[in-house]
């Protein structure tokens, strides 16, 4: 009676052991699905054709280097990208009509559980093409604003 006991009381604590586990496994599952729910974006799209002239090459290296310098955490863990797109490519023209482009334009957008939820043209680029700094600080403010918007 006594060996039947034990044997039982050892099998409850196997049992308990094993549901601990798997209970264990799912909580830490959890924490990344969520993240995954919550996963909000801004990608930063600087379009160009395949003629650039030089302010075109400019618009491109001074957003490229404003982004690089006042947001390299969100750059690392994937919350800011930066990508330069050629819309003359076939695959790529959508843009066109998705954005209301008309010229060479950097685009910030905004995604929300990988739907795109806001866009913004930041047509002044071209106004400040000759004012580095002024052109730094125009990126880095609507950006900012983007990213509170997450």
């Amino acid at each position: 009676m006594k060996g039947l006991t034990l044997s039982r009381v050892v099998l409850a604590i196997s049992m308990l052991c094993l549901l601990h586990s798997v209970c264990s496994a799912a909580a830490k599952e959890a924490p990344a699905d969520s993240q995954k729910k919550d996963a909000s974006t801004i990608e930063a799209y600087y379009f160009h054709g395949n003629f650039r002239c030089n302010n075109c090459f400019t618009i491109e290296q001074y957003s490229k280097e404003a982004i690089e310098k006042y947001f390299p955490n969100q750059l690392k863990n994937g919350k800011l990208t930066f990508t330069a797109i050629n819309i003359d490519q076939p695959e790529n023209e959508h843009f066109i009509k998705d954005y209301q482009l008309y010229t060479r334009s950097l685009v910030v957008a905004e995604f929300k559980n990988g739907k795109q939820v806001k866009w913004t043209n930041l047509t002044k680029v071209w106004d400040y093409i000759r004012d580095r700094d002024a052109f730094y600080t125009y990126v880095k403010t609507e950006i900012e604003k983007a990213l509170k918007g997450m």
